[in-house]
């Protein structure tokens, strides 16, 4: 028979100590199917962690420095939000890890007391290495087995980042659902050199669950991705090796990094039936709303992107009628400074259902008024949270 943990053996509170400790030892991080589409992959869930509930299929809008740009927590849950995305690489440069975990972790840090994912870095490694396996990339970024060495774009100071520490910094941050250190293929790239990369995300995510399982934290959720770039045989063989480890849910990276969109689609389409179907899906930076609903019907539940905030900080906003067909809007055109009309009928968000006309915007967003700005930002935000509560009304 087991031994009962040291508080539960204390005297007085004895019922309370117990029951707080078997809490802290309960997973926290829950996934569960609720409905599931008869014609496609499509489905519905909900994602539970020590922060909340959270309705699948989930956008997260990135908060890439611990804000997402020009809109504050109180405003993302007026729209509905309830996960972010804030970017590892970018907090761990500045403020530092350390600083944010001095304020209590990321949530106290931003006054966002709902779930947060951080991703890996990988991506920004990818980024500063210009996408390429060329000469060029070796100047700021390093890639070894043992992990990925690089300089800073602040400073030039040099740093390194290994599944174990990728892990270390995340923790700290307090995040709930955290992302295996990944190497993310560049496009266009060779089937071989596909091939080395898929082999060394398949090394680190290895890693990355061997120190999980002997320091993971409860409270926690961790990731794991799948590469393999736009080859078929190399994409079935990533989705096969990450599903078959203990992670508690399974990612798709390497897509949207510059290949045409049909080959993104053949992606989707290869990948979304051979992943487990009782972990979420993440679909790594995907944000057009016709790829969401195509991704949605081949069973992915998650995504995250930068397109809803920086199309609105350039003037650029989605309109639709049935939020089946989308197009884009550029207010920045002199040709909407005499329109009377908001930027799309009947739509809830604060820039549209409060009487702000486009005329109005346009003059705003080519003055650079940062009114302007954040107005078209939630107005896109509002329009892919609206698209994807329609996605799961349907399913």
């Amino acid at each position: 028979m087991g031994t009962a943990p040291a508080p539960c053996l204390q005297g007085a509170g004895i019922f309370i100590s117990c029951y707080i400790w078997y809490v802290k030892q309960e997973k926290m991080f829950k996934f569960q199917i609720i409905k599931s589409d008869r014609e496609s992959l499509a489905r519905t869930g909900e994602i539970t962690t020590s922060h909340g509930k959270i309705q699948t299929p989930v956008f997260m809008p990135c908060a890439t420095v611990g804000a997402v740009r020009g809109i504050s927590p109180q405003e993302l849950k007026e729209l509905g939000f309830e996960l972010i995305l804030a970017n590892t690489f970018h907090l761990y440069l500045r403020p530092g890890e350390e600083t944010v975990k001095k304020f209590g972790g990321l949530h106290q840090f931003m006054n966002w007391d709902k779930t947060i994912l951080t991703d890996s870095g990988g991506y920004q490694v990818f980024s500063l290495g210009a996408g390429n396996r060329s000469k060029e990339r070796t100047r700021l970024v390093k890639i070894e087995d043992q992990g990925v060495i690089f300089r800073s774009h602040l400073d030039g100071s040099r740093h390194q980042f290994s599944p174990a520490k990728v892990l270390e910094i995340q923790k700290s941050l307090g995040a709930d659902i955290l992302m295996v250190l990944d190497d993310c293929t560049p496009y266009p790239v060779s089937h071989q050199e596909a091939e080395e990369s898929m082999a060394r995300t398949h090394l680190w995510a290895q890693k990355s669950i061997e120190i999980w399982q002997k320091n993971k934290n409860s409270g926690q959720a961790l990731f794991g991705i799948v590469q393999g770039s736009v080859y078929r045989d190399l994409r079935l063989k990533s989705a096969e090796f990450i599903s078959n480890l203990p992670f508690d849910g399974v990612a798709v990276g390497g897509v949207s990094v510059g290949e045409e969109k049909s080959k993104m689609y053949e992606v989707i389409k290869w990948v979304g039936p051979r992943l487990p179907k009782d972990k979420p899906h993440y679909l790594m930076g995907v944000g057009e709303p016709q790829d969401l609903i195509f991704a949605a019907k081949y069973g992915f539940d998650m995504f995250d992107c930068v397109l809803p905030t920086r199309l609105g900080r350039h003037g650029t906003v989605w309109v639709t009628q049935n939020f089946k067909k989308f197009t884009k809007i550029n207010l920045r055109k002199t040709s909407f400074a005499s329109s009377k009309e908001p930027i799309m009928k009947g739509c809830p968000c604060p820039a549209c259902h409060k009487g702000y006309s486009r005329g109005y915007l346009s003059h705003l967003i080519r003055e650079k008024e940062m009114l302007g700005m954040r107005l078209a930002t939630l107005h896109n935000l509002s329009i892919i949270q609206q698209l994807l509560k329609k996605i799961r009304e349907k399913v």
